[in-house]
């Protein structure tokens, strides 16, 4: 059974920045695409970023172009999501997800307990 445990989320201001990372438990995460997912207070999970088992390919959505970076650690089994020029509309509970192929949907085998991230205006 593959555990996932992010760390990093926390209060930031508009404009400033976290680190999220997820750990895994065992010596899987290089055989899995990685992905973040958040969650807001009514709304539907929704992709935030992903990466593939190279660390070659990665998508993001749209709303966080250019402020957020994915990457991936495969020889210490960690997946980093850089968030920058945060936004109050990136409040929400971050996930990290671990799958067979990369995709924007939750159709990931394994899923962290998630981190709050909240960012004040």
């Amino acid at each position: 059974q593959v555990q996932l445990v992010e760390s990093g989320g926390g209060l930031a201001q508009a404009g400033g920045s976290l680190r999220l990372s997820c750990a895994a438990s065992t010596r899987t995460m290089r055989t899995n695409a990685m992905a973040w997912f958040r969650q807001a207070p009514g709304k539907e999970r929704e992709f935030v970023a992903g990466i593939n088992r190279s660390g070659g390919s990665t998508l993001y959505t749209d709303s966080v172009k250019g402020r957020f970076t994915i990457s991936r650690d495969n020889a210490k089994e960690t997946v980093l999501l850089q968030m920058n020029s945060l936004k109050p509309e990136d409040t929400a509970v971050y996930y990290c997800a671990a799958g067979v192929r990369l995709s924007t949907t939750p159709a990931y085998n394994y899923w962290g307990q998630g981190t709050q991230v909240t960012v004040s205006s």
